[in-house]
């Protein structure tokens, strides 16, 4: 923790703000209530939560009235990291290629390959790309600059990832049902929903490749079970050159486990060409 952590009103401020922009894109009043009333929490401390996080980690947070586990996690990456990757998205500023720059070791360049290549989004799924061997894969990274970034990535998220290993694509989707990942089926149905529905659908002026900042990019919320869904299509430099700005659909989904991400194409070429597919699960898709 640093002196420069966010004060308690700070980060209420922050929580508010992803509560009024839910609400004005019209995301689950329950889940808009839960931000309204965990900002209201944090603000009526009687200490400050960067205390209480040092102290007691992210059990101290859930323990809070009112604050689940998805709360606490936002409030601890605005105590980690300053900034809160969720808030940046329903604003239209998510820069995943500056957060990945924020890693000692990754520069421009490399930021911008590991986004397109390796579809991280985020520090957390860096991390995994780290564990996995698709990082080392990359040409002109070495196991010694891996390992920094990956002990890193371990300090900044305080913990380390275990890699899942190579199974069969049965096992696989065993394994991501029992970790809380949601099936194929329902990352195809939130896919279909945002595009059947993006004309009609709130639209953010996103910061990236947007100079006349028009409000171009549709966003929807949607919830299936225990799970959040928001879809964006994807305002990459990749997509843009690929001119796939309205086919590519980025999916962020928080099920109480952690945010994941995940991308929905057409699909090019083989057996699936021409269908819907989510990059990285393919095999779960039958021809």
């Amino acid at each position: 923790m640093t002196p420069r952590s966010p004060t308690n009103a700070a980060i209420a401020d922050r929580l508010e703000e992803v509560a009024a922009l839910l609400a004005e894109q019209g995301a689950n009043p329950f889940r808009v209530r839960a931000y309204s009333r965990g900002a209201e929490t944090v603000r009526a401390l009687p200490q400050e939560a960067a205390a209480l996080f040092a102290r007691g980690g992210l059990e101290a947070l859930t323990a809070l009235p009112g604050i689940g586990e998805g709360l606490a996690r936002s409030i601890r990456e605005l105590l980690v990291h300053g900034r809160l990757a969720q808030l940046d998205r329903l604003r239209g500023e998510a820069d995943p290629v500056a957060l990945l720059r924020t890693v000692p070791g990754v520069g421009p360049a490399l930021a911008e390959r590991i986004h397109e290549t390796l579809h991280c989004h985020t520090l957390e799924e860096l991390e995994v790309a780290a564990h996995d061997g698709r990082l080392a894969a990359l040409p002109g990274l070495g196991p010694r600059r891996v390992a920094s970034i990956r002990d890193t990535l371990a300090q900044r998220l305080a913990r380390v990832r275990v890699p899942a290993g190579t199974r069969p694509a049965a096992r696989a989707a065993a394994d991501r049902a029992a970790a809380g990942e949601p099936p194929v089926a329902e990352l195809l149905e939130i896919d279909a929903e945002y595009r059947r529905r993006a004309d009609t659908l709130p639209k953010i002026a996103p910061r990236r490749f947007n100079p006349r900042h028009e409000a171009w990019l549709p966003v929807l919320h949607a919830t299936r079970g225990p799970r959040h869904y928001t879809a964006l299509y994807s305002n990459t430099a990749l997509a843009h050159k690929a001119g796939r700005t309205h086919d590519w659909v980025v999916l962020y989904v928080d099920g109480g486990r952690g945010e994941r991400t995940y991308t929905v194409v057409t699909a090019p070429g083989g057996p699936l060409k021409g269908r819907r597919i989510v990059r990285g699960r393919e095999g779960e898709i039958k021809p």
